[in-house]
């Protein structure tokens, strides 16, 4: 029997960087083309590849010959069971979700062909055990979650926009908003005693997570309140890195520094990213403003946005 020929359903970032490691990695069966529910919004053409929409690509192929494609659902992964409903009503049995997991692994193979972006998990083994805090960051206007997930004891919820509402998210000491006493059961709260002077709790509408990043510039590292540790970091509200102990301990052995997700592909180059999200006149704002405040950066500047990949989420 033949292998099945595959298919990528979206046409965005996701889309991309899973349709350039198959490429990469299993170059006799490339991808044939993208899926989307409509081209609105949507390239016509990826990696060279047509982006095609799905009730197009059926009536052109034939429902019965659907089987001979495999699709890898290539979406944020809040889409993903809206479109396997999509994919078996137009006759798609043969399809697989890549949520962050499998999206990881297949990212680091990729990575790992090109040898850019080391994985955490290429670096020896260690014994020794680093100080972490990582704040996880988290807003009142979260929905609850369908089920509970566990959390290392070095990762500390921290509510951004408290002080713009009496809501709290049910586990969290409101350290933002200063002079307030509330508190809650997790262990890992922030006390308000430690909350100084130091929040633009109110920005987080302008901010958003960074708002605690600034709590943490201010509160931790140019503070003594608390333990000093050796590493500071930040999940942004539900994104939260895959670290294991393992993975702390190599950090520890090879002196590494830094700890990011994968960046993101984007064709041409980044600089798709913010025409697609932000407005035209916010961004020429943006870039004189750099241009007089920060003229070095700005000159660096087209440079970066000239590159494929792309550290999102701050």
């Amino acid at each position: 029997m033949a292998e099945a020929k595959i298919i990528i359903y979206g046409a965005k970032s996701i889309a991309l960087g899973i349709g350039e490691a198959v490429r990469k990695l299993y170059p006799e069966n490339p991808p044939l083309c993208f899926l989307v529910g409509s081209l609105q919004g949507n390239p016509s053409m990826l990696m060279g590849l047509r982006v095609r929409e799905i009730e197009e690509f059926v009536s052109a192929t034939g429902q019965e010959n659907l089987g001979g494609f495999h699709v890898l659902v290539g979406t944020p992964e809040d889409m993903h069971q809206d479109i396997a409903g999509i994919l078996r009503r137009y006759g798609f049995y043969n399809y697989t979700c890549m949520d962050s997991r499998k999206e990881a692994a297949l990212m680091e193979r990729y990575f790992n062909r090109l040898d850019i972006f080391p994985s955490v998990h290429s670096l020896p083994s260690g014994n020794g055990r680093i100080s972490l805090q990582v704040y996880l960051a988290k807003s009142a206007k979260d929905k609850k979650l369908s089920r509970a997930f566990s959390q290392p004891e070095w990762a500390v919820p921290i509510q951004v926009g408290a002080e713009l509402t009496d809501l709290r998210t049910g586990e969290l000491t409101d350290h933002t908003a200063c002079g307030r006493s509330v508190e809650y059961e997790s262990s890992n709260d922030l006390q308000n005693d430690s909350c100084a002077s130091y929040s633009i709790s109110a920005k987080n509408g302008n901010y958003c997570e960074l708002t605690a990043l600034y709590w943490i510039w201010k509160n931790r590292l140019c503070s003594s309140l608390g333990e000093a540790g050796e590493y500071y970091g930040l999940f942004h509200y539900r994104r939260i890195l895959d670290i294991s102990d393992e993975d702390l301990r190599r950090m520890k052995a090879a002196g590494t520094d830094v700890l990011l997700q994968y960046p993101t592909l984007h064709e041409p180059d980044i600089s798709e990213h913010h025409a697609r999200y932000m407005k035209e006149g916010d961004w020429e704002a943006m870039l004189r403003a750099l241009r007089e405040l920060q003229p070095e950066y700005a000159e660096a500047f087209p440079k970066i946005l000239a590159q494929p990949y792309f550290y999102n989420y701050n």
